[in-house]
């Protein structure tokens, strides 16, 4: 008869919690894999504004002068310096370029300042219109009408070696040209910064009672 301190049996209680243990450890290990998983696109999003500095910018080439007009509007299209192999058509970006001498050139965002839908450009009337809720700007990018209260958002460019660059990699924003230290504002006096960037207010030298 088996006692109850059988050597069989005290060896059969040591292997089943050894392998209850190992079972344990095996399900902490791939909840914590599922965890860190789900957790880390949350993460990157919540601190993406933090984390994202100036060496996010580049200088994308938009091409020869020659191919812009003095005195003319042009849209172009631009590759996003900082996409992945598969974002395909997503990573090219619209702008609108304005020349206005043989040196003097503005780079405006497409999109409208009011949400973001993208605005077009009409020769005809010398406006930018947008689709979604009827603003307007100028062809220097002022706002004309509307509920936009400010202008369309520019780039940052230099002429090089006959060519046209803008810097680009993140849109730009009011908060990121604020960020930089950047002239928030386009069109009308440029040399003055609203008081407060946290949020959209009109640009100096706006009529507040004219903004729609």
């Amino acid at each position: 008869m088996e006692g109850p301190n059988n050597p069989l049996e005290s060896e059969a209680q040591v292997r089943d919690i050894s392998r209850r243990t190992l079972l344990m450890k095996i399900g902490i290990g791939l909840n914590a894999l599922v965890a860190a998983a789900i957790a880390t696109p949350v993460i990157a999003y919540v601190l993406g504004p933090v984390l994202k500095r100036k060496e996010y910018l580049d200088w994308v080439d938009l091409g020869s002068l020659s191919n812009f007009p003095v005195g003319e509007t042009t849209l172009v299209n631009y590759r996003n310096p900082f996409t992945n192999s598969w974002d395909g058509d997503t990573a090219n970006v619209p702008a609108y370029v304005r020349r206005t001498s043989d040196t003097d050139f503005t780079v405006f965002a497409v999109n409208c300042a009011h949400l973001g839908c993208p605005v077009k450009w009409f020769k005809e009337s010398q406006l930018f219109m947008c689709p979604c809720h009827g603003g307007a700007y100028y062809a220097d990018g002022s706002r004309a009408s509307g509920p936009p209260e400010r202008g369309l958002f520019t780039y940052g460019l230099k002429l090089q070696k006959g060519k046209l660059l803008i810097n680009a990699g993140q849109m730009p924003t009011l908060q990121n040209q604020a960020g930089l230290g950047k002239t928030p504002c386009s069109g009308g006096d440029a040399s003055v910064k609203p008081q407060i960037v946290a949020r959209i207010e009109p640009c100096p030298g706006t009529d507040k009672s004219t903004i729609g």
